[in-house]
């Protein structure tokens, strides 16, 4: 008798033990989220017809999205292929034609409707940058389109007769010889390596456990009967984990053509770059240090054996730290801190307040066909100037898993789109535990709350001296706004570059905090600053950025802005 007391006793603490563990596991979570925040989600669309592979937000403020054109059929059916011999509806043929399906939609965010692009050559696990003419351009891609560029310059006529190939939506496809510093990162390649291409050579990387930031600090663009501004430095951080003894981090000249400064690895183990899917982010710039201070941040990524470990069915968990470094200056230290639990497959967002947005992901297992479980559903909300163990802030779940080939994108309302999703080498929509996913969502932060509509900017608009289409490096412009109640003392105005993301990768992202020379306030509640911009295309390549004012801490709807060179 004595012994079965003593046997339930055991059991009865294991399962006491057991359940305290799950407690305090979700408690980091429970504690984490703040009290009363109003964030939310909304459901745009059931179906996008494509899965959100890859994403792009134009100045005409429509959204790019494409997928792979290998994985079959999609789920947006065409009239007619490219070469304008029409699909059969009764073709068992033409019923499993890829050429007769959309593999790319254009999303226009006002009208909450799309139409159907076209791509020749497949673009799965592309690259992508825009011109400083608002031109998408496009590099790489999987089989015949791994040397394939692509440009798609946006449009408002929905019709896209403003196209140079009236008539035609379609993305143009084509053997161009385009060069650009911004666009380098070919993923599809990082199994056996990386490619890195300049308008000087090409560079072939070994080795697999890469991540790469590249830090263009002026634009070069070369395109048919268009040259713009040549540039003069590209700064390429690979930041490796400390399994890897043999790369360094460094900085890479290409004018010299050699590496100018290395970097400690970042400590821990595992990797971060893909099939591990960490995640970066450059920090905001500031003018107050005249954008001297630039500082890299990379959360997540999957345990050393994870790929291994997931053909075998077995989904390791992944990593829960982020690391940040400055990479100006002498000092280069990695300072690491952990996130609420382990994150890999997640996308790093910049949010007009600063703050990062982590979203999407799992949290076992690694990038892949079917090589992930445990979808985490909720975004976590990161704060740089916070004290460390207090930066991270969770945030309320979606119902719908994004992991594998998802993505997410800062629209000029200050929401956040987010798509995509399928760990599945074709559409799959049944029988499996995570389906082809085409629901298209939009993440509402807390600041877009209607009780701080008193604090909100409003009626955004930049003016422009003369007839110029946009604001010279280095001079004074003027901004104009509404705002009902005085500013708070807490003023910020900020341009943000709008990332190609993919592969949790959200390729030339960066926020700049402008400084503001004066402000005036007229009657009616009408504001206007002066701003200056940045001072070269060091700082800010050429193009178009979206313009934010916020007032302690709320922002305002953004309005594109345009710096060209003098």
């Amino acid at each position: 008798m004595g012994d079965k007391n003593h046997l339930l006793y055991v059991v009865t603490i294991h399962a006491i033990l057991a359940l305290l563990h799950f407690i305090v596991s979700d408690a980091v979570e429970t504690l984490a989220r703040a009290g009363g925040r109003q964030e939310r989600w909304q459901l745009l669309r059931n179906n996008t017809g494509v899965v959100t592979m890859h994403m792009a937000l134009t100045h005409e403020n429509t959204v790019i999205i494409f997928d792979q054109t290998e994985a079959g059929p999609s789920q947006y059916r065409l009239h007619q292929r490219y070469n304008g011999r029409r699909c059969s509806t009764r073709s068992r043929a033409d019923l499993k034609d890829g050429a007769c399906y959309a593999h790319s939609v254009e999303y226009y965010i006002h009208g909450n409707n799309l139409r159907p692009l076209r791509f020749v050559s497949d673009p799965w696990c592309s690259s992508g940058s825009f011109l400083s003419n608002g031109t998408l351009l496009q590099v790489g891609g999987h089989g015949r389109g791994s040397q394939r560029i692509r440009y798609f310059r946006p449009c408002r006529d929905h019709l896209c007769n403003c196209s140079n190939r009236r008539g035609h939506c379609r993305v143009i496809d084509g053997m161009l010889r385009i060069y650009y510093c911004l666009n380098m990162i070919e993923l599809l390649l990082l199994v056996e390596g990386m490619l890195i291409v300049t308008n000087l050579y090409l560079n072939y990387i070994p080795r697999t456990d890469l991540l790469i930031f590249l830090f263009c600090m002026t634009l070069m663009t070369r395109m048919v009967a268009e040259t713009t501004s040549t540039l003069s430095f590209i700064f390429l951080l690979m930041v490796t984990s400390s399994s890897s003894p043999t790369v360094t981090p460094s900085f890479f000249n290409y004018q010299r053509n050699r590496v100018v400064k290395t970097f400690p690895r970042i400590p821990g183990g595992g990797f971060r770059n893909y099939p591990s899917s960490g995640s970066l982010v450059i920090l905001p710039l500031d003018h107050q240090d005249r954008f001297q201070k630039v500082e890299v941040m990379v959360c997540g990524g999957a345990t050393s054996g994870a790929y291994e470990a997931a053909a075998r069915g077995r989904f390791l968990p992944a990593l829960s730290s982020c690391g940040r470094m400055v990479i100006t200056g002498n000092n280069h230290i990695w300072k690491m801190e952990n996130m609420p639990r382990p994150r890999t497959m997640h996308d790093m967002l910049i949010l007009p307040t600063g703050h990062i947005l982590i979203i999407n992901g799992a949290r076992r297992g690694c990038a892949g066909w079917q090589n992930a479980a445990t979808p985490l559903l909720r975004p976590y909300l990161y704060n740089p100037k916070k004290s460390r163990g207090q930066r991270f802030t969770v945030l309320k779940a979606t119902r719908i898993a994004r992991m594998y080939h998802s993505s997410a994108l800062l629209l000029p309302d200050g929401r956040v789109l987010v798509a995509g999703g399928n760990p599945y080498n074709t559409y799959t929509f049944s029988n499996v535990a995570y389906p082809t996913e085409l629901r298209l969502q939009a993440f509402v932060p807390d600041y877009m709350d209607r009780q701080f509509n008193d604090l909100r900017p409003g009626n955004v608009t930049v003016e422009y001296e003369g007839h110029s289409s946009g604001v010279a490096y280095g001079t004074a412009f003027t901004i104009h706004f509404w705002l009902g109640r005085r500013p708070s003392k807490d003023v910020e105005y900020s341009v943000y570059a709008p990332p190609f993301t993919t592969h949790s990768i959200s390729m030339n992202q960066r926020l700049l905090k402008l400084r503001c020379r004066h402000t005036t306030r007229d009657g009616g509640g009408l504001m206007s600053a002066v701003l200056e911009a940045p001072s070269s295309p060091n700082v800010a390549p050429p193009g178009y950025y979206l313009l934010t004012v916020v007032n302690n801490g709320i922002p305002s709807l953004s309005q594109w802005v345009r710096f060209i060179p003098a």
